[in-house]
């Protein structure tokens, strides 16, 4: 079962592309303002609570492989092709909280949205996606506004 699938892991919101960079908001608090992160969400452990709930923490990175954050997931089996999940991201300004819909057979992100944070991301609200680029790594792009 694949656990992990990266908040976009995050292709974490609507995916623009795989740039591998991490962007984050000029103004964080300009109210009804878009902004996009964009991450690689690299695998790095995974636990299994119960035969039906795992966890998986993840380090992100930049197209250059220098660490912008970190990301957390929690994943509870809901039938025998999904998972329900939700999703911390740990970047500059905050956290940024979401939750998804994940399929067990491919890994396949949907349903991401976002559903608050703290800091920067206080009242964000938003959507996201993932796009697998291997076993461990995940681009995230994660659209928000707060």
């Amino acid at each position: 079962m694949k656990l992990r699938t990266s908040l976009a892991a995050a292709g974490a919101a609507v995916v623009l592309g795989i740039t591998g960079t991490l962007v984050l908001p000029a103004v964080a608090s300009a109210s009804g303002a878009t902004h996009t992160l964009k991450f690689i969400g690299v695998k790095k452990a995974e636990v299994s609570f119960t035969p039906t709930t795992f966890g998986g923490q993840g380090t992100d990175v930049n197209a250059a492989g220098k660490t912008v954050g970190f990301d957390m997931l929690y994943e509870t089996v809901i039938s025998a092709s999904s998972a329900a999940g939700n999703l911390t991201v740990d970047a500059s300004g905050g956290f940024l909280y979401g939750t998804f819909t994940v399929s067990i057979k491919t890994g396949a992100v949907t349903d991401g949205k976002v559903t608050g944070g703290t800091g920067a991301f206080k009242g964000a609200t938003g959507t996201f996606k993932a796009t697998t680029i291997s076993s461990t790594k995940e681009a995230v792009t994660i659209t928000y506004s707060t």
